[in-house]
């Protein structure tokens, strides 16, 4: 099976992606593709701890996902890829991985970004890159969990960012 899923969510492994994501599209491994996280031996433990034993944790920095990704690295299991940020994911495409669609579950509020719904934050950057993104064909859609509806993030971003792209 391919990449299932690719979801931004400045969390990571958290509460809603055990227990909504993964109870509902049956994951076989989680990719963390995080550079802070790929150094952090107690970031990883405390992931783990989080997981069901059915599915496996992977950590990689963003070069080795988008290296392994553009290698055809989880075409035999049902994988998610989870990272923090846009920015991660445009790298990987650059270095070859191959996305259909990106989930942005969850970009949250913190100073210098301006919210545009309650699980949406972005600075100009986050824009640049999700637009960067869609121009490669790339759907960009907001859902919070799998059930819930898809949502076309751009036209909401163009509404607040009228112009930029």
């Amino acid at each position: 099976m391919p990449v299932v899923v690719v979801r931004i969510d400045d969390r990571l492994v958290h509460g809603q992606i055990v227990q909504g994501w993964l109870k509902n599209i049956n994951i076989d491994v989680i990719v963390v593709v995080s550079d802070a996280v790929a150094k952090d031996p107690m970031q990883q433990m405390l992931m783990s701890m989080a997981m069901p034993s059915s599915t496996r944790l992977e950590v990689k920095n963003v070069n080795e996902a988008g290296a392994s990704l553009a290698k055809g690295a989880y075409e035999k299991d049902k994988t998610m890829i989870l990272v923090s940020n846009p920015a991660d994911i445009l790298k990987m495409i650059e270095l070859g991985a191959d996305f259909k669609s990106v989930n942005v579950g969850g970009m949250h509020f913190v100073p210098g970004k301006r919210q545009l719904l309650c699980n949406l934050s972005v600075d100009d950057d986050d824009v640049k890159n999700l637009y960067a993104i869609y121009s490669k064909g790339i759907e960009i859609e907001g859902r919070v969990l799998p059930l819930d509806d898809r949502l076309n993030i751009i036209p909401i971003i163009e509404k607040e960012y009228k112009g930029l792209k």
